[in-house]
């Protein structure tokens, strides 16, 4: 493979000289020769976007670090999506559209200097949507690999309409109140895998995201593996939508470590986004300190038409090609300590059941200082902790071997539910009147068969 050392085409390490054009050089060669390697050696360059063509790696050495301006020119206006709509965005720090064979490897820092970008946000200054970190647009056999992410001006990876995409042995940083700080995305992608990451961010760790109703094209997310991963902190450990109008289907998350993050594994939509999350499968989590481990929410309020009555309002509608839909999820092998709100959160929409999941030998305990919250983000939800399974406008479940400690109050409340089977649940340590745990004995620990 040949090797194209951005030194060679002018760049400083010096983390003040601009070494935009000296990359832009150094891509434009390597394409001109069919591909290769475009080198970063150790020492901080500082650059602007960066856009990469096929058959091109991007490889940082070890303590080479490519430091993105806070130049807002150096950030082109381009076409993508943001937050599952096409528009124009500002390109984001590492590119490549249309592309095949292009990866970002190594073991240097990618440093997206955020705090620049969130502070525009917040002033509500930014003419257009932020940067993203790494954004590969409908691209083939995309591989990001070794490399450490820190600082994203908004989402950290988000591949969108990609097919074959390998994230595996990274790790991402962003401050726990960085704005939209997302770690990785991937949206109408096909065949994604993800593995052996750490990610503590801002948002969601990871978010699977198929568009919005105001997506022309409309392309699902499917076939995702996810294992062998942490996440610290973050809006939720693995999220399914809330953009879902594509379809998320054939999903497992196996093997991974949630710590501190608000929520466990997150399913949000609402009426008038269409599309389906089907045939999901988590086996082998270990959660701590979060809200809620688990959560499906077709009620879902935030973004753009979230106060419409159509959005919130609990009577039944007519089932249409805009109501979502949740089912076949599979739980099992979960322990979850130390949780604050609740057990679990299951709304399905009055004319749209969340059905047909299963539960399997899951361990739950609240926390003794719980934190109070909101496990789920819907109007006419009261905050609440210590409580057990939320399961309402829900159908089909089979809850099987399911211990729940230390809840005040009925570790299950069913409304509107049908065939709902209980096998060898089990409830400990219930807690008194004044939140105290009761001491536990076998008479005092309740089985539902």
């Amino acid at each position: 493979m040949a090797i194209y050392n951005i030194i060679d085409f002018g760049a400083v390490g010096d983390g003040v000289t601009s070494c935009t054009g000296a990359i832009k050089k150094a891509v434009k060669e390597c394409t001109a020769n069919g591909g290769g390697k475009i080198y970063v050696p150790a020492g901080t360059f500082l650059t602007g976007a960066v856009f990469l063509e096929s058959n091109m790696e991007l490889y940082l050495e070890a303590g080479a670090t490519l430091l993105f301006s806070n130049d807002i020119e150096e950030y082109p206006v381009v076409t993508s999506r943001w937050e599952g709509v096409k528009r124009d965005c500002y390109a984001s720090c590492i590119n490549a559209d249309n592309a095949e064979n292009v990866s970002v490897t190594g073991r240097g820092i990618l440093d997206g200097q955020g705090a620049f970008w969130w502070k525009i946000f917040r002033a509500k200054e930014n003419k257009y949507p932020r940067p993203k970190l790494i954004a590969p647009y409908e691209c083939k056999n995309v591989l990001i690999s070794g490399v450490t992410l820190k600082n994203s001006p908004s989402w950290t990876i988000n591949t969108i309409l990609c097919d074959n995409v390998t994230i595996d042995n990274i790790t991402i940083n962003n401050p726990s109140d960085s704005p939209n700080t997302d770690g990785i995305d991937p949206e109408s992608c096909n065949n994604v895998h993800i593995s052996n990451c750490h990610i503590d961010v801002g948002d969601d760790c990871i978010a699977i995201k198929a568009g919005t109703e105001d997506t022309e094209k409309r392309v699902p997310c499917s076939n995702v593996t996810i294992t062998n991963c942490t996440m610290v902190h973050g809006h939720g450990g693995v999220v399914f939508g809330s953009e879902m109008s594509g379809d998320i289907v054939n999903v497992t998350i196996s093997n991974c470590i949630f710590e501190g993050t608000d929520r466990g594994i997150r399913l949000k939509s609402r009426r008038g986004r269409g599309g389906k999350v089907e045939d999901i499968r988590v086996n082998n989590i270990v959660m701590n300190n979060v809200l809620c481990p688990f959560i499906a929410n077709l009620y879902y309020f935030c973004g753009p038409k979230g106060d419409d009555k159509y959005v919130w309002d609990k009577n039944p509608y007519p089932v249409t090609e805009e109501t979502p839909a949740f089912r076949r999820l599979s739980f099992a092998n979960i322990t979850a300590k130390n949780v604050n709100a609740a057990a679990g959160y299951f709304y399905g929409l009055a004319e749209m059941f969340v059905e047909d999941i299963t539960f399997d030998n899951v361990y739950i305990s609240m926390a003794d200082d719980a934190k109070e919250g909101c496990p789920a983000m819907l109007a006419g939800i009261e905050p609440m902790k210590q409580k057990g399974f939320f399961i309402r406008n829900s159908k089909n479940f089979i809850i099987n071997n399911v211990t729940v400690a230390g809840v005040d109050g009925n570790v299950f409340e069913l409304e509107n539910c049908n065939d709902i089977v209980f096998s060898n649940c089990k409830m400990r340590e219930n807690r008194n009147q004044n939140g105290k745990l009761v001491e536990q004995t076998a008479s005092k620990e309740v089985f539902i068969n």
